[in-house]
């Protein structure tokens, strides 16, 4: 089962259409709604049952930067567990709009790399953009996982 470019644009469309629902549902109804809904993005989009995920968030540092472990995942979308005390949620920073900018991707079966840029928007109409990257294998029922995901800020010279 080869991984299609159209699968991995819908997979980038799921993600970011996840982290917009999230950033809304805590806007209207705060964390005790964000943080199921994380859940179910995470449990959609990733592929942590299939093992640990290769996840690099942007906002992370020193013995917290990887989050390899869901728990770990939850907590920078979502913050709120005394685990990672550094964590501001970065799913609750009032998104409203996310476009992913295709620099290049490999596939290779079923196992798909992507790299470009994630645009995203907040309720104010600030843009943040993000240098992305995301591995991607499709698990036993087809469905494209997300196995490595890392994410930095540009670099400003």
């Amino acid at each position: 089962m080869t991984i299609t470019e159209a699968e991995i644009s819908q997979a980038l469309e799921i993600w970011g259409n996840g982290l917009v629902a999230i950033a809304t549902a805590y806007d209207a109804d705060g964390i005790e709604a964000a943080r199921p809904l994380a859940e179910e993005v995470i449990d959609e989009a990733y592929g942590y049952d299939m093992g640990p995920v290769l996840f690099k968030p942007t906002l992370a540092s020193g013995d917290q930067t990887f989050r390899t472990e869901k728990k770990g995942a939850l907590s920078y979308f979502v913050a709120h567990d005394e685990a990672y005390p550094r964590d501001g949620g970065f799913a609750l920073m009032g998104w409203r709009d996310v476009e992913m900018v295709r620099a290049a991707s490999f596939i290779s079966g079923d196992v798909a790399m992507w790299q470009g840029w994630g645009i995203f928007t907040d309720k104010d109409g600030n843009v943040t953009k993000a240098n992305k990257s995301f591995g991607y294998k499709k698990d036993a029922d087809g469905v494209l996982r997300i196995v490595l995901h890392h994410s930095s800020l540009p670099y400003q010279p």
